[in-house]
């Protein structure tokens, strides 16, 4: 390489420079979940109720998570997203087979339960081993789906 041709690519590159300035701060994308203390002692209180229990979510119709209560090998924006997806499919079907409404989901599985009750315009899912007394499951959680709904939207009217 020649004396010129160097002299010339270091001035170019001297002259393509742009002066480099401190980034502007940005606002963040993401912003963490709102906080539901009353539903997460919901989800507290039904496992102490049931010591069976696996594990609890609340997720929106869209597969947002609300709140958890799952063991830590459990994804739990995976689990709302699947529960969301079912609580959508029982919906869909039970409005094509009954024309009704949908109330719950049960799915009986070698190594447990897992079960979708509907929560107003969210879903609580349930997951309980398999020595759970299933009728003592729905006795339990029925009314901790509804007490959800209530404080759910009870948060939303504030």
């Amino acid at each position: 390489m020649t004396v010129r041709k160097k002299l010339l690519g270091e001035w170019r590159g001297r002259s393509n420079k742009v002066a480099m300035t401190t980034p502007e701060p940005r606002v963040p994308e993401y912003t963490a979940p709102q906080r539901y203390p009353a539903v997460q002692a919901e989800l507290q209180a039904l496992r102490e109720r049931l010591p069976q229990l696996t594990g609890s979510l609340v997720a929106s119709s869209d597969g947002l998570l609300i709140e958890h209560d799952l063991p830590v090998h459990l994804e739990p924006a995976g689990m709302a997203a699947l529960s969301a997806a079912q609580l959508s499919l029982s919906y869909r079907l039970a409005n094509t087979a009954n024309g009704g409404g949908f109330s719950e989901v049960v799915v009986h599985g070698t190594e447990g339960q897992v079960v979708i009750y509907a929560a107003g315009h969210t879903s609580l899912t349930v997951l309980a081993g398999p020595e759970v007394n299933v009728g003592r499951l729905h006795l339990e959680s029925r009314p901790v789906a509804r007490a959800i709904a209530g404080h759910l939207a009870a948060a939303h009217n504030d």
